[in-house]
C-alpha cells in the first residue's frame, strides 16, 4: 500500500513507511531555498537609516495635522494653521521621498527616469515651499513685527533645499549616465568609461580634481551646516589640516580636512556628491591603502604633499620611500 503526493511540479508515490522519511528529505531539500529567497526579499525592502528617520518625520506631520485640525474645530487656534500644517506634511512626505531616491545606490536598470522625475519634483516643491516662507517672513520685517535676525534661518534653510535641489538634478545626470554605460554595445575593443557607483571604487579609491581648490574658510562651513541638517549630527571631521600623524607620516595636510564617513554608504554618497557639485576636489577611499590611507574615509581638497623623510621610515629603513598619498 502506498500514498501519492501531488506538488507544484508533479507527483511522487512512496510506500507508506518511507512516507515520513521522504517528506523530511523534501523539507530537508526546499526549506534552504525558501529561506534564502525570503531573507533576499527583506534585505532588498529593507529601509536605510535616513528612510526611517524620515518616514517617522511623515508620522509626526500626519499626528501634527490632526492634532491642529481638532484645534481648529474646537475654536482654539486660526484656520490658517492648519494650512501651515498642512504645508509642513507636505515638506515630510517630500523628505522621505528624497531619502529613498537622492542618497542610496543607482537604480536598477530600467527604472532611472521614472526616479529622477520623482527625486527632482520633490526637491523643487521644498524649495518653492520654503520660498514663500521666506517672501512672508520678509513682509514680516518690513513691517516692522519682527527684526532682520528673523529672516537668518529662513534663509539658511532654502540655501540648504536649493543645495538638495542641485544635488537631485546632478544624481539624475548620474543616473541617465549610468544606464548609457549600462545599454551601450559590449565590445571588447572599445573600453566602458565607469560612471560613479557603476563600477564603484575598483582600486579601493575615487579621485575627484574639481577645480583643485579647497578653500577651508569659504567652503568648510556651508558643507557642516548642510550635513549637520541633512544627518541631524555635525560633519564626522577626523583630521583638520596639519596633525600629528600625518606629520609623523612625512605629509603635509595643511588645508585639508578628513572626514570619516564610508564613501558607499549614504552618507558618504551625500558628501561626494556635494563636492562634486562644487567642483571641491576629494579623494574617497573604500578601505586602507597602503601610502594612501589609513582607514575608510574622504579626503577633502588637493592629495597631501612630502614634507620629508616619514618618521616610521626613519625608525625602520626597510620600509623604504613611499608614494605620494592624499591620507
Amino acid at each position: 500500500m502506498g500514498k501519492t503526493i501531488s506538488y507544484p511540479y508533479g507527483t511522487l508515490k512512496f510506500p507508506m513507511r518511507q512516507l515520513p522519511a521522504r517528506l523530511l528529505s523534501l523539507v530537508a531539500l526546499v526549506l534552504p531555498t525558501v529561506m534564502a529567497a525570503q531573507q533576499a526579499n527583506e534585505a532588498e525592502k529593507a529601509p536605510t537609516a535616513a528612510e526611517i528617520r524620515a518616514n517617522q518625520g511623515v508620522a509626526l506631520a500626519e499626528l501634527e495635522l490632526q492634532r491642529i485640525t481638532g484645534l481648529v474645530s474646537a475654536g482654539a487656534l486660526p484656520r490658517i494653521r492648519v494650512q501651515q500644517a498642512e504645508t509642513e506634511l507636505d515638506d515630510a512626505k517630500d523628505d522621505a521621498i528624497l531619502a529613498r531616491t537622492l542618497y542610496g545606490d543607482l537604480p536598477a536598470k530600467g527604472s532611472g527616469e521614472d526616479l529622477s522625475n520623482e527625486m527632482i519634483a520633490a526637491a523643487e516643491r521644498r524649495v518653492e515651499r520654503q520660498q514663500a516662507r521666506l517672501d512672508r517672513a520678509r513682509e514680516i520685517v518690513a513691517a516692522g513685527v519682527a527684526a532682520q535676525s528673523y529672516l537668518l534661518p529662513v534663509e539658511q534653510e532654502l540655501s540648504i533645499r536649493r543645495t538638495g535641489l542641485d544635488l537631485a538634478r546632478l544624481r539624475a545626470q548620474l543616473i541617465t549616465e549610468s544606464a548609457l554605460v549600462n545599454n551601450a554595445p559590449k565590445l571588447a575593443d572599445i573600453p566602458v568609461p565607469a560612471i560613479e557607483d557603476a563600477d564603484l571604487f575598483a582600486q579601493g579609491m575615487e579621485h575627484y580634481e574639481g577645480d583643485g581648490v579647497f578653500n577651508e574658510a569659504r567652503d568648510l562651513a556651508p558643507l557642516e551646516l548642510a550635513f549637520e541638517s541633512k544627518f541631524t549630527r555635525p560633519l564626522p571631521i577626523s583630521a583638520e589640516g596639519e596633525t600629528e600623524l600625518h606629520r609623523a607620516l612625512g605629509f603635509d595636510h595643511r588645508g585639508r580636512v578628513d572626514v570619516a564617513v564610508d564613501p558607499s554608504q549614504p552618507e558618504g554618497i551625500w558628501l561626494r556628491q556635494y563636492l562634486k557639485l562644487h567642483k571641491i576636489p576629494f579623494y574617497a577611499f573604500m578601505h586602507a591603502v597602503p601610502g594612501k590611507a589609513t582607514a575608510a574615509h574622504v579626503h577633502i581638497g588637493p592629495g597631501s604633499t612630502r614634507l620629508g623623510t616619514p618618521l616610521n621610515t626613519r625608525l625602520n629603513p626597510r620600509l623604504g620611500p613611499r608614494a605620494h598619498s592624499a591620507d
